[in-house]
């Protein structure tokens, strides 16, 4: 009787290691290893080799760096979309594009379904399924971590031994990460305690603040319509503007940061994260949008952002709302066009300097010298109109509270 297939997110890690050889051992399925190069820097030659040793039939490795920045991280940068004023979204849009190849792989091989690592407990398991569902909701999904006997990673460890699965982790190095040209995230081991200050020996993109250089660093980002295409007068691919933005800012300790953030499924986790590059980015495309967008259009934006954002991290990736929200923001981003100059000291990302053949900024206007295009008495009018409605309030207050005294004064006689 032929065996059912499988497609399993596979990384070659700890929990998708173990996961293979659980799936074979406990279901009799035929396993197909996907996994997707979003920029995570593994040995992808020796990745396949280990899921094909493992026990898999078939194993992919598929390059979408380009298609991860160009239609995953710039739309998101263009929305300027923050998680809880701080996180940059590095897995949270990696994740519908992992499920995106996913299901084009299982519809390929016509496997009946989708099998991925990530815990009960976390965000993923909804981004992973919520596309999964979106992109074809025919296929079944095997979430191992919600069924299997085992408990924790250290269960995973022992079942590895168990079952001779070469693993990259030991019980003393317990950390659970995740990696792409966009970022690298830690969480677990000693960072589940709040109190513990994480340990700089963790990173992995970046040097700590305090051993970056005693001299500031400039560059130049220069952007056509929002998205990035050069840095200090070069033309980059997404892919290539994107690591060598990476190196800059990690040799200068830019874009680390530790949070603790309020999962999806309802409960808080504490994660050290490294975005070099995507801070450099964000801080450079706020400063163009300062220099090229008017004021109601900025303040409605930041809106947008905030919901953008709850929308990525939520795994709500392929939904009508967010396709909507995108041609919002793509109407906005026709005049972002520009160059900004950063100044990188410390761990910090400073914007020093910007311009844009769509600049809104007027020399001539804001002065503090003689001018020859503001009447300034002209300010009078405009603010008599701006400030009826408080001064219609306050004479309504006068005359109520002289009308009060009226009638005191009477009453005494």
């Amino acid at each position: 009787m032929k065996k059912e297939k499988v497609v399993l997110a596979y990384s070659g890690g700890l929990d998708t290691s173990v996961i293979l050889k659980w799936l074979e051992n406990t279901y009799q399925y035929e396993v197909i290893a996907v996994c997707v190069d979003v920029g995570q820097e593994d040995d992808f030659a020796a990745v396949k080799q280990k899921a094909l040793s493992t026990g898999a039939i078939k194993a992919y490795i598929l390059d979408v760096k380009e298609e991860f920045v160009t239609d995953y991280i710039y739309p998101t940068l263009k929305a300027g979309a923050v998680y809880e004023d701080d996180y940059l979204l590095g897995t949270s849009f990696a994740r519908p594009l992992i499920a995106k190849k996913l299901v084009e792989i299982a519809e390929k091989e016509g496997a009946i379904a989708i099998a991925h690592g990530a815990t009960g407990k976390g965000n993923d398991q909804v981004r992973f399924e919520a596309s999964i569902k979106a992109l074809n909701p025919y296929i079944k999904i095997i979430a191992p971590w919600r069924v299997w006997d085992l408990k924790s990673r250290e269960d995973c460890v022992d079942y590895a031994l168990k079952n001779n699965i070469p693993i990259p982790v030991t019980k003393k190095d317990i950390y659970s990460r995740d990696s792409n040209i966009w970022h690298i995230s830690h969480e677990g081991g000693n960072l589940e305690n709040p109190w513990n200050e994480h340990d700089e020996n963790i990173y992995k993109m970046s040097v700590a603040p305090e051993k970056a250089p005693d001299t500031p660093a400039y560059v130049e980002v220069q952007f056509s319509h929002g998205i990035p295409v050069a840095i200090d007068g070069f033309q980059y691919s997404p892919v290539e503007l994107v690591e060598k933005l990476n190196k800059i800012g990690g040799a200068h300790g830019i874009g680390i940061i530790d949070i603790v953030e309020n999962r999806l499924v309802g409960m808080k986790s504490r994660g050290v994260y490294e975005t070099p590059g995507g801070t450099i980015l964000y801080e450079a495309h706020k400063s163009l949008e300062k220099l090229t967008l008017d004021r109601a259009t900025m303040n409605f934006k930041k809106n947008i952002a905030e919901k953008y954002a709850q929308l990525v991290y939520d795994g709500l990736w392929f939904t009508p709302l967010k396709e909507a929200l995108d041609q919002f923001v793509d109407s906005t981003q026709q005049y972002v066009t520009g160059i900004v100059k950063l100044k990188l000291y410390k761990g910090t990302c400073t914007a020093v300097a910007s311009a844009s053949p769509y600049s809104l900024y007027n020399e001539e206007f804001v002065t503090f010298g003689e001018d020859d295009v503001y009447n300034q008495k002209d300010a009078e009018g405009f603010i008599n109109l701006f400030a009826l409605p408080l001064t219609i309030r306050s004479l309504m207050k006068y005359d109520k509270d002289q009308q009060k005294k009226i009638n005191k004064n009477k009453q005494v006689i």
